[in-house]
């Protein structure tokens, strides 16, 4: 039954893209390739991992189950390089962090979790605020380094910001909805849909940007600060949400399915990056951060 990393790695690349050829490009290896490696991984576990449909492949229960394996697999051997390769590099000291609240959910669990595993001996400590606030503090040096999102970034003269995340925004579509099963979404087929909208602090400007690209107006059923919320409205059908690959969770606190799908259209792009004041000097437990920040790729499931 044993399988190899490289057959985990397509796994979890296929299950985080979709579609076998969004895979491929993101892992720089052919379609077979990623294929042969799903369907040898199937037979050594002896379960099918994907449902094959006609816009892309989806999780089984048993691909779920053994995505959360393969995650934390990957994630052990990356911690592991991480480790050995810092050990001669280790530094102590204190690093201060700052984080907006959808850093905070998607972004610095996993990010802090690799951190600390490479430098054991920097106690970091981070509060949450509003992007605006985070920004005062790093310019006024009372903070090191920030994880916010940078497409508002305010005080481009004075902070430097470094991409981490490019996430899309996607439809979130109840389980049978009639666009489901659409080849293709355009923004046009939204005009009637009633919209589910997030509006906490970093996703102010984007929603706005959002709401633009329609011609006709949609209605806004709702407006919520919560992902949560956002997640059981969709799943509940009371209504599609727009928002960024990065929050997409397949299930809502009720256990009900969420879809995801593509949609084309001048639809805006989140990024997620480090900040820090411009022209001041680096400490080296904020160097060590950006280090092990650079190899850092936010986990996504589907």
């Amino acid at each position: 039954m044993s399988f190899t990393l490289k057959q985990a790695r397509y796994f979890v690349g296929a299950a985080e893209f979709g579609t076998i050829s969004r895979a491929a490009v993101e892992l720089s290896v052919s379609q077979s390739a990623v294929t042969e490696a799903i369907k040898d991984l199937e037979a050594r576990l002896g379960v099918r991992l994907f449902e094959r449909r006609r816009r892309g492949i989806e999780l089984t229960h048993d691909g779920h189950v053994f995505l959360r394996h393969a995650k934390a697999i990957l994630t052990e051997v990356s911690n592991a390089q991480i480790n050995l390769s810092s050990r001669e590099s280790a530094v102590s000291g204190v690093l201060n962090l700052g984080v907006t609240s959808l850093t905070a959910g998607y972004v610095l669990s996993d990010l802090l979790s690799r951190f600390r595993r490479a430098q054991p001996n920097i106690d970091t400590r981070a509060i949450e605020d509003t992007g605006d606030y985070l920004e005062h503090l790093l310019v006024g040096g009372e903070l090191d380094i920030g994880i916010m999102v940078v497409t508002n970034l305010r005080n481009h003269h004075a902070l430097h910001s470094e991409i981490l995340v490019v996430s899309p925004y996607r439809l979130w579509l109840p389980l049978g909805h009639r666009l489901g099963s659409k080849q293709s979404i355009a923004v046009e087929d939204l005009a009637e849909e009633r919209l589910i909208l997030l509006d906490v602090d970093e996703m102010q400007a984007e929603s706005m940007r959002l709401l633009d690209v329609f011609v006709q107006k949609p209605t806004v059923a709702f407006k919520t600060r919560s992902v949560e919320a956002v997640r059981s409205l969709v799943a509940s059908g009371a209504g599609v949400a727009l928002l960024p690959d990065l929050v997409y969770r397949p299930w809502s606190l009720e256990g009900e399915r969420i879809e995801s799908r593509d949609v084309s259209g001048q639809l805006p792009v989140v990024q997620v990056g480090l900040v820090w004041r411009r022209g001041a000097s680096i400490s080296s437990t904020t160097r060590a951060f950006i280090s092990v920040a650079q190899s850092f790729h936010a986990p996504r499931l589907r």
